[in-house]
């Protein structure tokens, strides 16, 4: 989850598609012009393990003006860890 905040900082769209789940994987990553993300914070995981094929993450995602609260859902793909999708949380 860290990382793919980190690309979204740094707008890396290559590194965003290859840890997207084949099955949910967008053609291309729109990215905001205008967003300037300041944070990061992990609220909750559930599963994930190394004995786990699926888990979730619940975080908190600062931007200049405000925040992006999901829960996302992780699958294993060929041994790495890819993002499936997530509910947006109020």
């Amino acid at each position: 989850m860290r990382s793919r905040y980190c690309a979204f900082v740094q707008e890396d769209e290559g590194y965003l598609l290859r840890t997207w789940h084949p099955r949910t994987r967008p053609a291309r990553v729109d990215f905001d012009p205008g967003m300037r993300w300041t944070g990061l914070e992990i609220l909750d995981t559930g599963q994930g393990s190394a004995f786990h094929s699926a888990g979730t993450v619940t975080f908190r995602a600062s931007y200049r003006g405000g925040s992006l609260h999901e829960r996302s859902r992780f699958e294993r793909v060929d041994g790495a860890w890819v993002y499936v999708d997530g509910d947006f949380l109020g």
